[in-house]
């Protein structure tokens, strides 16, 4: 059993999803619909966001959702999300979205995205979350870019 407010690796809550883009998840161009990649952004941060602190979760913003190229029908969606920083209640997760054509195996990035999710208690309350313990060098340089990525948060907020 993971004890919850005890720091974290960050490999705890690293989260991997991968789903065949269909005809009906495109649009007229026959590419993926933004929307329906910013569902699957959504829902993979707070996946790592509760592997990170085992509670409810919720998306408190969304920012720096960069849009690099189109996932195609028939490719693969290949997203990656894992928490980078934890501050009180809250967790900022990184997500990495990568298209995969899966007859010539030739992968793209085509979005990244960071969410700060929001830990809540029974009553729907801010919870405590534990800390994030960076190993990576990737790691340890999303967590320092990410003490800069929450002060501008809160500047916007003020």
């Amino acid at each position: 059993m993971i004890e919850k407010n005890v720091a974290h690796p960050t490999q705890q809550s690293r989260t991997f999803l991968t789903d065949l883009v269909f005809p009906p998840d495109t649009n007229h161009h026959n590419t993926i619909f933004g929307g329906k990649v910013m569902a699957y952004v959504d829902k993979i941060a707070c996946i790592s966001a509760m592997r990170h602190c085992r509670k409810p979760v919720v998306t408190a913003s969304s920012d720096s959702f960069d849009f690099l190229a189109p996932i195609k029908t028939g490719d693969a969606i290949n997203l990656e999300a894992y928490v980078t920083c934890a501050h009180r209640t809250s967790m900022e997760v990184f997500v990495k979205v990568e298209r995969e054509n899966l007859l010539t195996g030739e992968k793209q990035l085509t979005a990244r995205a960071f969410l700060t999710m929001l830990a809540i208690d029974e009553d729907g309350k801010p919870s405590n979350v534990p800390q994030v313990i960076p190993e990576t060098e990737e790691e340890k340089q999303q967590y320092v870019q990410a003490q800069a990525r929450y002060i501008e948060r809160k500047k916007k907020r003020n």
